[in-house]
């Protein structure tokens, strides 16, 4: 196990990808807005969802300098899926945005905290 990103890009990505997301989350497109609908978060606390993005986005990338943060980061988002999942099935919205956007971010944090923390 190591505490700092090896390798660092996938980290970086993800980060990217989180960042973008939270953005995404104050202005969604339609697809975005469906989901979060679909789930049954009201619209009043979507904010919440972009400062976790944010500062899961800030914890990765903290990471590559800081021992431990990139890897607490790396668990809450898996945490943060797999939350995300509970909330689609609680819901019954399994549709596509359930098994590509919910469940493949969840594989692909699972595989970074395995790629690049744990082995």
């Amino acid at each position: 196990m190591t505490l700092l990103p090896d390798p660092w890009w996938p980290v970086a990505v993800m980060a990217l990808i989180v960042l973008v997301d939270g953005f995404l989350t104050f202005w969604p497109p339609k697809v975005i807005a469906a989901c979060l609908d679909g789930v049954g978060l009201p619209r009043d606390w979507w904010w919440v969802l972009a400062v976790v993005k944010f500062l899961a986005a800030a914890g990765l990338v903290a990471g590559f300098w800081i021992p431990g943060v990139g890897l607490a980061a790396a668990v809450g988002l898996i945490v943060y899926f797999l939350t995300a999942a509970a909330a689609h099935l609680r819901a019954g919205y399994v549709g596509r945005d359930f098994w590509v956007n919910c469940l493949g971010l969840l594989v692909l944090n699972v595989l970074i905290l395995v790629f690049c923390f744990l082995v």
